[in-house]
């Protein structure tokens, strides 16, 4: 059994995950569903060894041994590229990957809001997206930082875990450091970063309060910061980055992080109506002298899901459920899925069926002020996987 062979599948299938496993044959995530191939046998244990051999050099091999887990990037000479994870499970060795597109797409092609690009635009600050594993938040990131690229000269500074999107300078300057290659944590890059001259660092995700205590540090100095986070919301995002520092510090992490904050894009992946792919469903929080208020105040938190639904015609921001609302009357979506993915259904069907809520006014005003310029569902506008 051969690796490339097992990607060039997956790449054919347009597949955006691949799950190897002794006792199966290989997996693929096709439109968010995982499906098998016929033709491909079960994979013993020596077969998952050799497939993951043949993505490794010794370092990684080392490391592996080592740490019985190991997080990497492989490319397939003129096909794509692919992240992942190769890891033990009973015993024996298994594999994860992620197929990368070779190319960044626009913020447009993949049908986000287009206040992303004043979003991208902010001078200095933390724009944070998130979402859960899968839900494209690699891929918006990538999309924010090539249209900086291409409208503005900034040097960009990324710390990654592995190295996704490869990054050409256009206006800018990108310099891309891999954590365990280029340097050894993402705390550690962070601080680098601030003796390199940076106008733009993004961290590949915030996972610990090292991190996370540098990355306020560097926005507060002047620099636009942004960075992942695990969290479904904005309201979870702030209690997250908040619960992570002891209780005597959080009250100080809330007025710093109020003050900072730009924005939190907060997305899930819909499956399209016509089954061609899926298409992003975003909350947009936008830091409005309110939200600063909401972030700061511990008891007023829970307040900023209200502030995101009215401030829709004003500051660009939506709710999920404004957001799957648009994407259902488009025809992007079908009622099924956009209640599916709803944060509030019986709000959401109640809305559908004509009966007045208290988001209402807010989601007409977005409706006639959203400037959604993309292809219309039956073009196959592209789609984040």
């Amino acid at each position: 059994m051969d690796i490339d062979l097992i990607l060039k599948t997956a790449l054919d299938l347009d597949a955006s995950d691949i799950h190897i496993k002794a006792g199966a044959p290989p997996s693929f995530r096709v439109q968010g569903v995982l499906m098998t191939v016929p033709q491909m046998p079960r994979l013993s244990a020596g077969d998952t060894e050799t497939l993951a051999d043949q993505m490794m050099n010794d370092v990684w091999r080392r490391k592996l041994r080592q740490d019985l887990d190991i997080d990497l990037s492989y490319s397939l000479q003129g096909y794509g590229r692919f992240r992942g994870s190769i890891f033990y499970q009973r015993g024996t060795v298994a594999i994860t990957l992620r197929t990368i597109p070779v190319a960044v797409k626009t913020i447009r092609d993949l049908n986000l809001p287009p206040v992303l690009g004043k979003i991208s635009a902010a001078e200095r600050g933390l724009v944070l997206v998130t979402g859960t594993t899968g839900s494209g938040k690699s891929t918006t990131l990538a999309s924010m930082v090539d249209h900086i690229n291409t409208t503005g000269r900034r040097n960009i500074i990324t710390v990654e875990d592995p190295i996704e999107f490869i990054h050409r300078d256009k206006k800018s300057t990108i310099y891309q450091r891999e954590v365990g290659w280029d340097v050894m944590s993402f705390a550690r890059g962070l601080r680098s970063a601030l003796r390199e001259d940076p106008d733009i660092i993004l961290v590949g995700e915030m996972r610990d309060m090292e991190t996370m205590e540098t990355a306020l540090m560097a926005a507060e100095t002047g620099h636009l910061v942004l960075s992942t986070l695990h969290t479904v919301d904005a309201v979870e995002s702030i209690n997250r980055i908040v619960g992570a520092f002891p209780p005597h510090q959080q009250r100080q992490i809330r007025a710093q992080l109020s003050s900072i904050i730009r924005a939190i894009i907060s997305m899930r992946l819909v499956p399209r109506a016509d089954g061609k792919g899926r298409v992003p469903a975003v909350e947009i929080m936008i830091a409005t002298p309110y939200v600063q208020e909401c972030i700061r105040d511990r008891d007023k938190t829970v307040l900023i899901h209200d502030a995101i639904a009215a401030g829709v015609s004003e500051y660009g921001m939506q709710t999920f459920d404004q957001s799957v609302f648009y994407l259902y009357k488009s025809g992007f979506i079908t009622m099924e899925q956009a209640v599916r993915h709803s944060s509030s259904p019986d709000n959401f069907r109640l809305r559908v069926q004509g009966v007045q809520s208290t988001s209402d006014v807010a989601l007409e005003e977005m409706e006639k002020s959203i400037d959604r310029s993309g292809p219309e569902p039956d073009q196959g506008s592209p789609k984040i996987r």
